[in-house]
């Protein structure tokens, strides 16, 4: 189904209500039975992992709809983009406006994940990106994107799983409909598989031969890899049939009835899943085992703050601990459940995903040292070329139709924030270790306990 601005629709039904019911779920387990426990997480896991596998969400009967930017109507100078579909030759407009000027000056400072895209490029800063740098990263890409002249070009090199390509390119294209003429022009390649592509093992500094590594766009990145993070599609639709889903109403998916429990858990799959928005956004407290991967948003959230860090190796006694802290702190539970909740809900913002591609891109183009040339074999994509060829009235249509962009902002860009010193990195990164290692000794501590009981009952 559609999953746009969905994050705020996360919390309506639980509306605080996960701590004044009953526990469900592993809540009313005897915490103390260790095989029921271990039962009852493990079948929890397995219903996670599938369920960060679909990432189906809808709220009954409707789609969840994104909240398109709000344009005054007491501003004189507002441009609309229609959509044209009259056009019998499917090419893309000719007027469409080539910049404009937000009348609204930005009065907040953006969120401070923005402080990482600095480091993202980082690598690239003293050297810039030229063109043999650049094309080593063509094996790994699904597609190369340009932009020149505010109109988009794409040269598919092969089709990524479902329509995550499809939705990746229609968020590059709403973005430019928000903010024309500010996207500089740049050649990008990008990734749309799970896991990284560039691996700092295969990019020593010390080996000439393949140093600079290049620079490729993905959904995420690792501590390992040297992968850009960018937006992943769902911020746009994720329409794929489920037919079985569809035949019974969606009533498993429903986001609504997945909102209702005290703890949610997070664990990866094969790499970094979408679903870790929509469960950070349940206001419940979410019991993340600690990831691998990182989006672009995750990496300012702090343990204890915006969710209960599960150690990947012992997760079964974490769990049982988290749960036995959760249930005994109702109060603290619950901060912490509403702190990553609004972290979601508020920093995670629609206007905030754009804002984040066009500083991105902005970095970006700005390292370019090459002249930015569009391909032969590359298409120019618009609105009009990926919306009016779908006539049959399907999700793919439903969901460009929803998240379409109909007039650039009136309002700038947040306020950038200042990049991260080296110092003030660090200081950020101990604190966020910290805190697991108290929760680490906290767990430890209560597992002894638990451990010398049942010693002394034998």
């Amino acid at each position: 189904m559609c999953i746009q601005d969905h994050l705020q629709v996360a919390t309506m039904k639980m509306n605080n209500k996960g701590f004044n019911q009953k526990p469900r779920g592993i809540c009313h387990q005897n915490l103390f039975s260790n095989s029921k426990l271990v039962a009852t997480i493990f079948i929890i896991i397995f219903f996670l992992i599938l369920d960060a596998w679909m990432d189906l969400f809808v709220i009954g009967k409707s789609r969840i709809q994104m909240m398109t930017p709000s344009i005054s109507s007491t501003t004189n100078t507002i441009i609309e983009i229609p959509l044209n579909c009259n056009n019998t030759a499917q090419t893309c407009p000719l007027n469409y406006p080539s910049r404009f000027e937000p009348e609204i000056s930005s009065s907040e400072t953006c969120p401070d994940y923005f402080r990482w895209i600095q480091q993202d490029l980082k690598i690239w800063q003293e050297t810039g990106i030229t063109r043999e740098t650049l094309e080593r990263a063509k094996p790994h890409a699904h597609f190369r994107l340009v932009i020149k002249s505010g109109r988009l070009y794409v040269h598919q090199y092969t089709k990524c799983y479902q329509t995550r390509d499809v939705f990746t390119i229609w968020g590059m294209v709403q973005l430019l409909r928000m903010y024309p003429g500010q996207v500089p022009d740049l050649e990008l390649l990008f990734l749309c598989h799970d896991q990284p592509g560039i691996w700092k093992k295969d990019f020593r500094q010390e080996d000439n031969a393949t140093w600079l590594p290049p620079p490729l766009f993905h959904y995420c990145s690792h501590r390992d890899a040297y992968d850009i993070v960018f937006p992943d599609w769902s911020f746009w639709g994720w329409p794929e049939d489920w037919d079985k889903e569809k035949e019974l109403g969606f009533k498993s998916s429903n986001l609504e009835d997945q909102c209702t429990h005290r703890y949610k858990i997070y664990i990866e799959g094969r790499a970094w899943s979408v679903s870790k928005k929509y469960i950070l956004a349940c206001d419940s407290m979410a019991l993340l085992i600690k990831p691998e991967f990182y989006d672009f948003f995750a990496r300012s959230m702090v343990p204890l703050e915006h969710y209960w860090p599960i150690r990947s190796q012992e997760n079964c006694g974490d769990l049982k601990f988290a749960v036995e802290w959760g249930n005994n702190n109702t109060d603290k539970a619950q901060a912490i459940g509403r702190q990553g909740s609004d972290y979601m809900t508020k920093s995670l913002k629609m206007k905030y995903v754009y804002d984040y591609m066009l500083y991105v891109l902005q970095g970006y183009g700005k390292l370019m040292k090459l002249d930015v040339t569009v391909p032969e074999n590359a298409t120019e994509v618009c609105s009009e070329t990926m919306v009016c060829p779908t006539t049959d009235g399907g999700l793919i249509r439903q969901c460009m139709d929803d998240s379409l962009v109909m007039s650039p902002s009136v309002k700038a860009a947040c306020d950038l924030p200042q990049p991260y010193g080296d110092d003030e990195l660090k200081r950020f990164l101990e604190k966020q270790e910290s805190a697991e290692r108290e929760v680490e000794k906290w767990t430890d501590e209560y597992l002894n306990v638990q451990d010398t009981f049942l010693q002394q009952r034998k």
